[in-house]
């Protein structure tokens, strides 16, 4: 019989706060921090300090191994993105923590994400040197843009999402029109690779950061009404339309100056606080440096008065009267305007000094009372500071460190009822409940390389690297006793079974044995554990590694020799020599019955010996890199092995096979623990977290393991195979090119397969029906069977489920690998899907990408022409009936804006503030009230009503030019029909058009309003 064994699957991932390869970013309220830890997205509240939820990828949801996050922005409503490390966005809804999305386009990790003003476009820049705009409401790539020539490393959006900066690696800033998809500008000027950029609120200054030693500041210039340009250099110079050169014409930015650094490392991150009065730019070092922005009329006091100086300093010389000359060209300009330069607007405020290295920073966004901003740092030691900022001084305010290690997590031990965990760092211990991942206790400690939780779990023992062994209380998380136990670092500590005892392994090159017993010491009120030395043991290298047999009958001794020593415990006897192993063992363990003895090497070996004779029964290549940690599930022949390769592998050591490879570290692991009862192991990595992994009721066979390593492996360099056969080869991308946004990948081509069989079963349905059909009319009456495949749809239905089916964002490229005689047959499907509402736009969408994709043969195939006759009939009157009907609705809301502001006694930015209040508190106050299911009204104007969505659930959708409708019928325009509905709203009466159950574009208001 086949043997089965039970599946270990990833449980909890615990002890990172912040990860050194993303960005972190505060959510709208200013209340939450978002830090990327690892594969996961933590949500901090700032204030408590806890982390309140967290965004993770599910399981069924990713294929593969957990990928890191690179990226985070957060939206100016609810939603926050997360790029990946292998080129994928998931957008997230921030209230729920769900993921909403997930959007494939890069082939690269990401490196920069960036919302528009109104969160309803993603802009994407990656690895791949691409940059991608998404539709954040429909959910779907709009288009890439290529040019640059290295990865892409911020983005800003200019003019509401209009155009779109981008900076490189290649040196260049490129400026993009959103509209034609075209690039405006591109300008060069930075000596070395650009890091980050960024625009104040305001439009005026954008500023980018690169390892030159200076900032660079550049104008913006706005197209005004009457076809003129003004450059927004605090209103000091007006370029009119005709004076301007063709170069000028398309000229969005102009350099306005530079600001020395002080600072000699390269620039990270530049970033505008939320109001545009103060500047942040973080270099790749320990240091912030926060200018100040200053407004027009002290910029140009500034300015004065550096002209007086000036004109003092020159006049003292005896040269006044050429100076005067002089500075009145240099000054004044046209009729007289003074000339601000870059000094006179930023001026160096403070700079903020962290403890370590400063991986990013996020300005708050909202203002405290109590100090200008408050900015919050991401340390490349897993911690978060926050900072105020104050006019003279930046004062911490708040740190997050105690959910995690500032270093790597050298050992973990659990206590024998496997409910506390203890893991060791370079200057901490902690203490863990492994269940949940909180963090119990925090002692400050020296280097631990190994520990100990000694029985009845109270005391803890710690081996470090500077050679003693600290005695931990757990209860009071205090270091009772630190003992000078070894010349050099402990590098093991084994306990010694049924005995009050244990032993240590040191690099000088003794074994120790240790008893302890708990008694008073004099002096002391209270019994604590004390440890004493009662024999020792000179080896002739450093010991690594030291383990004990169940029996207590052999100890085992790993030296630097790369040979393993077993010994007799009472009498310290030579037994045993093990060698075999090219590399030192750094890593061993002997099984429960006393059998077999595991030794892990830096060789990348595991070798199984047999403890009796010393006989190797097997070597086995176990990981990619150095084996760090071994271990034995208590009472059986499996064990746990971890390596510098960042996997965990589950083995059987009796038939010397591989069980299962458990992916989920980002870098080292260096240690492992298994439970008493093997129900789960934890590890510890390099890349500070621990993970638990928890052993599931799931059976799986060794067979169909292998077979599906070697599936995976196959469809891994067929993927290869195919990109590097069709990838252009050192091909330059063209100057501005569009590309599209999707990117084929295993979904695709599973929905395509699932469409063509789709389109096969509707095929042979048809025919089965007209032959029944044919039979009716020759009289032989008999009852039609359905396909039970069809699920009793329709054959048309079948088909358009099919579609539906395909994720919005992989619809192109779904399409793009059907063949041509199957895009013929889904043509002959569109003309009845079109006489649904619900799907034109999904017809459309079709109907463009086949004809886009196969118009060479369309054109050529006489049978063709009649299917696009009938459709270009029918789609455009659709659409048009859709925009007519959108057309109406937004401009009913329009009206509705226009009223409520005109009811407003308040001044311009007031008004619209009231005006917003108003309309929310109406429409939630009609929501409690009215008792008339209103349905499917469509509502436009989201940014007028953002405190609403929480009642109104998006569908999705692309928004497309709508026309306004002539507002002064709306209100008048009343109707009986079930296409009309009236709504009160605050004592207005609007009119909405509705067409059940669903529009391109709709919210779905689950709402009483009185029709």
């Amino acid at each position: 019989m086949v043997k089965a064994y039970l599946r270990y699957e990833p449980a909890v991932s615990f002890g990172v706060i912040a990860s050194i390869d993303s960005n972190i970013a505060y959510d709208t309220s200013g209340k939450h921090l978002l830090a990327a830890a690892l594969e996961k997205v933590g949500v901090w509240h700032v204030r408590q300090g806890i982390c309140t939820k967290t965004l993770v990828p599910s399981t069924s949801s990713r294929s593969g191994p957990s990928l890191a996050v690179t990226s985070i922005a957060s939206s100016p409503s609810s939603l926050v993105a997360s790029g990946y490390a292998d080129g994928s966005i998931r957008i997230w809804d921030g209230d729920k923590g769900t993921c909403e999305t997930t959007l494939n386009g890069h082939k690269g990790a990401i490196t920069v994400l960036r919302y528009n003003k109104s969160g309803s476009l993603l802009a994407s820049g990656s690895k791949d040197n691409d940059i991608i705009l998404w539709d954040v409401v429909g959910e779907t790539g709009l288009f890439r843009l290529r040019g640059h020539r290295d990865q892409v490393t911020d983005l800003v959006f200019l003019e509401s999402g209009k155009k779109l900066v981008s900076s490189s690696k290649d040196k260049f800033l490129r400026v993009w029109d959103l509209e034609t998809q075209y690039c405006m500008q591109i300008i060069s000027g930075h000596h070395s690779e650009i890091w980050s950029i960024d625009i104040d609120p305001e439009e005026r200054y954008l500023v980018t950061g690169s390892a030159d030693p200076e900032l660079r500041f550049y104008l913006l210039k706005h197209e005004l009404v009457d076809g003129q340009r003004l450059l927004n250099e605090n209103r000091v110079e007006i370029m009119n339309g005709g004076d301007s050169s063709t170069q000028n014409k398309w000229e969005v930015l102009k350099l306005f100056g530079e600001v020395q650094r002080q600072n000699k490392d390269r620039v990270a991150t530049v970033r505008f606080n939320k109001s545009g009065n103060l500047l942040a730019c973080q270099v790749a070092g320990k240091t912030v440096d926060i200018f100040r922005v200053l407004d027009e009329n002290e910029a140009k006091r500034k300015a004065k008065r550096r002209v007086h100086r000036k004109k003092e300093k020159k006049s003292a010389k005896g040269t006044a009267e050429s100076t005067e000359i002089k500075d009145a060209k240099l000054l004044t300009e046209e009729g007289g305007a003074l000339m601000v330069t870059v000094p006179d607007v930023f001026k160096l405020l403070q700079t903020v000094r962290a403890s370590k290295k400063i991986c990013s920073i996020s300005f708050n966004p909202i203002t405290p009372t109590n100090s200008l901003a408050t900015l919050a740092l991401s340390l490349n030691n897993n911690l978060l500071e926050f900072y105020s900022i104050e006019s003279n001084t930046a004062t911490k305010s708040l740190s997050i460190e105690l959910q995690g290690h500032r270093s790597d997590v050298r050992s973990v031990t659990l206590c024998s009822d496997d409910t506390v965990l203890m893991s060791t760092s370079h200057n901490a211990v902690k203490f863990w409940n492994p269940s949940t991942g909180s963090c119990l206790r925090t002692i400050d400690s020296g280097y631990g390389l190994c520990g100990l939780i000694v029985p009845h779990n109270k005391y803890a023992l710690v081996g470090t690297k500077d050679g003693k062994i600290e005695i931990i209380e757990i209860g009071s998380g205090t270091c009772m006793e630190v003992v000078e136990a070894h010349g050099g670092s402990v590098r093991s500590i084994a306990p010694i079974p049924n005995e009050n005892g244990f032993v240590t392994g040191s690099a000088d090159h003794d074994v120790k044995f240790w008893e302890y017993q708990v008694k008073q010491k004099p002096g002391q009120d209270t019994k604590h554990l004390t440890v004493s030395n009662v024999r020792t043991m000179k080896m002739n290298d450093d010991v690594l590694v030291v383990a004990v047999s169940p029996d207590a009958k052999y100890i085992a001794v790993a030296l630097l020799d790369c040979t393993v020593k077993v010994f007799f415990v009472d009498t310290l006897k030579f037994f045993l020599s093990l060698y075999g192993h090219k590399l030192p063992v750094l890593c061993m363990d002997i099984s429960s019955d006393g059998d077999l003895i595991v030794t892990g090497s830096a060789d990348k070996n595991l070798k199984i010996w047999g403890l009796d004779f010393g006989d190797c029964h097997k070597s086995l290549f176990a990981h990619a890199d150095s084996v760090m940690a071994v271990q034995f599930v208590r009472n059986t022949h499996y064990m746990f092995s971890v390596g510098k390769d960042r996997l965990v592998k589950y083995w059987d050591a009796d038939k010397f096979e591989l069980l299962l490879t458990l992916e989920g570290h980002h870098a080292d692991v260096w240690c492992l623990a298994i439970s008493n009862r093997g129900d789960f192991v934890v590890t510890g990595s390099h890349d500070r977290s621990i993970r638990r992994w928890d052993r599931t009721e799931e059976p799986f066979f060794i067979e169909e393991e292998k077979e599906k390593r070697l599936e995976e492996m196959f469809e891994a360099d067929l993927d290869n195979a195919f990109e590097n056969r069709y990838a252009s080869k050192d091909e330059l991308p063209e100057e501005g090119a569009v590309a599209l946004a999707g990117k084929r990948t295993q979904e695709t081509l599973t929905a395509t397969d699932l469409i063509i069989d789709a389109l096969d079963a509707a095929e042979v349905e048809l025919k089965r029906i007209a032959e029944h059909e044919e039979e009716k009319t020759r009289g032989r009456v008999t009852e039609f069977q359905p396909n039970p495949i069809l699920h009793g749809l329709a054959a048309s239905d079948y088909v358009l489920r099919a579609i539906s089916n395909v994720h919005t964002n992989d619809l192109e490229q779904t399409l793009l690998a059907l063949p041509f005689s199957d895009a013929l047959k889904l043509l002959s499907y569109l003309k009845d899907w079109a006489s649904n509402p619900d799907k034109v736009e999904l017809v459309c969408r079709v109907a463009t990408v086949l004809l886009q994709t196969h118009h060479n043969q369309l054109v050529t195939t006489p049978a063709a022409r009649p299917v696009l006759t009938v459709l270009k009939d029918i789609l455009y009157a659709r659409v048009k009936e859709c925009k007519d009907t959108l057309g109406f609705n937004l401009a009913a809301m329009d009206h509705l804006k226009q009223l409520m502001a005109s009811r407003s006694d308040a001044l311009f930015k007031d008004a619209k503030q009231n005006c917003k209040k108003s309309v929310c508190s109406s429409l939630n106050e009609s929501l409690h009230t009215h008792n008339q299911q209103l349905g499917f009204v469509v509502l436009l104007y989201l940014k007028f009503l953002p405190s609403c969505l929480n009642k109104l659930s998006v569908l999705r959708g692309n928004c497309h030019e709508v026309e306004h409708l002539p507002s002064l019928a709306l209100t008048m325009k009343v109707s009986d029909s079930n296409h009309m509905s009236t709504g009160f709203l605050g004592g207005t009466l609007v009119c909405f058009h509705w067409s059940p159950p669903k529009l391109i574009i709709a919210l779905h208001l689950n709402a009483n309003i009185s029709s």
